[in-house]
């Protein structure tokens, strides 16, 4: 199982964040049901298969902080039997994939007023957060009109309309990535999730920086919303992916390259703020 999450969330057939961390965290049960001869030998078999799953997807914050999370639990104990271990590290899951739906929930509901009746926005990438945050307005009772853009690599801004079309009182409109600019005008806002903020720079789906600078150009306010456990201050080096040419064309690039980077990064300057679980805070 754990080798097979691990492919999983290589291929990015698991699109949120959050999504990732659980599906990771619960990976490790598997270690649970294995004969292991010493603490020790456990101890570093539950860190070797923490850091396989976290090199599946180096650019998720909270897929790192989540194993490290349950890996220090039990580096940092004490325990005289294997099963005592096994135990901790039960416990240990159950808290992570608890603290992360919590999280994703409460940031929603934070980000709810940022959504009034008759608002328009628009939205990047695919976002478990922003799309409960929408669902959660629209059940208030709010009309919301949404962009949502395509999304490159694989086009993941599909799945977020698909979603959101089956929602009462969101009316949802696909564009191309390109075509943002000629939206933006219209909108009252931009709502993005994020795969981390280290420091003064959102890290997200490529295509996010033009967005979070034309909407700047035209005075439209750029919120992130997510876990605050997706903000990091240190310990964690974003490592952008670059996918594969054939996603961006399918036969043979002849005489020139075919470059397919995952993610870009957002100075925080663009942004009008985070939402979060703890609730709305400036950045720089």
């Amino acid at each position: 199982m754990i080798d097979e999450t691990v492919d999983e969330i290589r291929e990015m057939q698991t699109h949120s964040s959050s999504v990732v961390a659980v599906k990771a965290a619960e990976a490790l049960r598997e270690l649970l049901d294995r004969e292991f001869a010493t603490v020790e030998e456990y101890a570093r078999s539950l860190e070797r298969n923490a850091s396989a799953l976290q090199r599946a997807q180096p650019s998720h914050a909270s897929l790192y902080n989540t194993q490290r999370e349950i890996v220090s639990r039990i580096e940092g104990g004490e325990f005289d039997t294997i099963e005592a271990a096994k135990v901790e590290t039960d416990a240990a899951i159950d808290d992570v994939v608890e603290s992360v739906e919590r999280a994703k929930h409460e940031a929603a509901t934070n980000a709810v007023h940022l959504l009034p009746d008759g608002t328009t926005v628009l939205t990047h990438d695919y976002s478990s957060t922003v799309v409960e945050a929408i669902e959660l307005a629209a059940r208030e009772g709010h009309h919301i009109d949404v962009y949502v853009s395509e999304a490159r690599p694989r086009y993941l801004g599909r799945r977020t309309a698909r979603t959101l079309a089956a929602i009462d009182r969101v009316e949802t409109t696909l564009i191309v990535d390109g075509a943002a600019g000629q939206y933006l005008d219209e909108c009252d806002r931009v709502l993005l999730g994020m795969s981390a903020i280290v420091e003064d720079t959102l890290y997200n789906r490529v295509g996010t920086f033009p967005i979070a600078a034309t909407a700047a150009e035209l005075a439209v306010p750029v919120s992130v919303v997510g876990a605050s456990e997706k903000l990091i201050e240190e310990g964690f080096v974003f490592e952008n992916e670059f996918r594969s040419p054939a996603e961006v064309m399918r036969e043979p690039a002849e005489g020139f390259s075919v470059a397919n980077p995952a993610y870009d990064a957002t100075p925080a300057h663009l942004l009008d703020g985070v939402v979060t679980e703890t609730g709305t805070e400036k950045l720089g």
